[in-house]
């Protein structure tokens, strides 16, 4: 069911894999990576996108971005191809889109694939029209925070016949998950929920150390890939959690406007009372984080802390999130992406998660005020 609504949707065929990084490793194989040749990556992204590059055998090469969308700078990315280079990846990071129209001039001009990572966003009849269409690949995550969630899982959906076919066979070559891990992704919500319960005691932490120790929490990252490793075992999305995704596809609208509604309320709020507001987010646009750049940022979610608003989101203080990463091990070099790099150390993201009342935005901004 999940396979045909999204062939459907994107009028393509549907690979699907147990988790997004898994859809991009078998892409990426797919398409016969071979060592030494290039995939280009922004600058301020998630450990698991070059882990999925080193695994399949490639090098990931970083580009910085353009800081008012916090994606892709096509200038250079065009600088970076070379004769080694095989595909670029643009993320649409936090639901801002790219600047996919002239990714796309430089990718056919250059004659290398661009693969559009739509984890963070989808579009809807009403947008955003620059998402899902000029990609020779799209990369989905139907992750606990993504677009759409099914709490794991991953598709790619390729636009050229001959990779569809060699996914289709990688597809049919992948094995279940075990039922312990299952077991943990359906109990991950209850449990977390039972920490987070427990935060006006102190006990949240502990809680939480003890049941990672005790193999009882399903990690976003694992400390493995947070070391830069990626197991190039691929696993089939369970039927649970393709069930899951395919229920919040068919709700892909009525929760993309919930975000919408918050993301124009923070924007207009913040235009009237002088926010740092990132020129790339317009009206109308259904972001799955609000990005702010502020002095201090770290000192700024510390006193939010006070007020029970915690924004500490994995992608804050690092270039290649989350902070705790293997820097090295990623191959990025500090000093390369100058713009991701100040971008990573002043950005204040505001939630526009489904459950957000707007209640709770409007509070939420009234503590911001009080910060800037």
């Amino acid at each position: 069911m999940l396979r045909t609504e999204l062939a459907n949707k994107f009028g393509a065929p549907v690979c699907l894999f147990a988790s997004g990084r898994e859809a991009l490793f078998a892409y990426l194989k797919a398409i016969n990576l071979i060592p030494g040749e290039e995939v280009i990556v922004q600058g301020y992204t998630c450990v698991v996108v070059p882990n999925a590059i080193h695994a399949a055998g490639g090098s990931p090469v970083f580009a910085d971005i353009a800081r008012e969308t916090l994606n892709l700078d096509p200038e250079s990315v065009d600088k970076l191809i070379n004769s080694r280079t095989r595909a670029v990846i643009c993320q649409h990071t936090f639901g801002v889109p790219s600047d996919t129209a002239k990714l796309r001039e430089i990718c056919d001009r250059r004659k290398i694939l661009l693969i559009e990572d739509c984890a963070h966003v989808l579009p809807d009849r009403n947008g955003p029209e620059e998402i899902g269409g000029y990609g020779d690949a799209l990369m989905l995550s139907f992750g606990r925070d993504k677009a759409i969630s099914g709490i794991t899982g991953g598709a790619v959906i390729p636009r050229n016949p001959s990779f569809a076919d060699s996914l289709g066979s990688l597809e049919k070559q992948a094995v279940d998950l075990s039922w312990w891990e299952v077991l943990k992704l359906l109990e991950y919500a209850p449990r977390m929920r039972m920490v987070r319960n427990l935060k006006w005691t102190g006990f949240d932490k502990p809680v939480l150390k003890i049941l990672k120790s005790l193999n009882l929490i399903s990690l976003v990252v694992t400390d493995e890939e947070k070391k830069g490793f990626q197991s190039p075992l691929l696993h089939k999305i369970p039927n649970v959690c393709a069930a899951l995704a395919c229920w919040s596809l068919g709700n892909l609208e009525k929760t993309n406007d919930h975000r919408r509604q918050i993301t124009n309320f923070f924007l207009g709020h913040g235009l009237k009372h002088g926010w740092p507001v990132l020129k790339g987010i317009k009206p109308g646009l259904p972001l799955q984080k609000f990005p702010l750049f502020v002095h201090d940022a770290q000192g700024k979610r510390k006193s939010l802390k006070k007020h029970n608003v915690y924004l500490d989101d994995g992608w804050t203080g690092c270039v290649v999130c989350p902070e705790t990463v293997d820097l090295p091990s990623t191959g990025y070099e500090w000093g390369d992406n100058p713009e991701a790099e100040k971008a990573c150390g002043q950005i204040l993201s505001l939630p526009t998660h489904p459950t957000m009342t707007m209640r709770q935005a409007e509070y939420l901004a009234r503590q911001i005020d009080t910060l800037l």
